[in-house]
């Protein structure tokens, strides 16, 4: 069986903004905190969200590719483990109250 390995791009002057990278594919995912980070989703990316230590985390690729996008959830799974919450539920859409509704 194949594992993926993930390594960690983190800013040392925001500890709430790392980045998520495939050693062995060009996949790359943002993290956002958004507790503390504005947050405007790329209609050409793939976002999901997830909650651990009560804060709201937003994924989002960059210049996703089609051969890596089946590889998303796991490296977000990797990252919860990584963050010490591996129980964390991925959701498809930002659960933000009035984030969703069509205009």
């Amino acid at each position: 069986m194949d594992y993926n390995v993930y390594l960690l791009a983190t800013d040392p002057k925001n500890p709430c903004r790392d980045v998520i990278h495939s050693r062995d594919t060009s996949l790359k995912i943002r993290v956002y905190c958004l507790n503390n980070d504005s947050f405007s989703a790329d209609d050409n990316e793939i976002q999901l969200y997830g909650y651990a230590h009560d804060k709201l985390y937003a994924f989002e690729t960059i210049h996703i590719s089609a051969e890596d996008a089946l590889d998303v959830v796991s490296a977000i799974q990797w990252y919860a483990d990584y963050i010490d919450f591996p129980y964390m539920e991925i959701l498809p859409e930002d659960p933000r109250q009035g984030k969703n509704l069509a205009v």
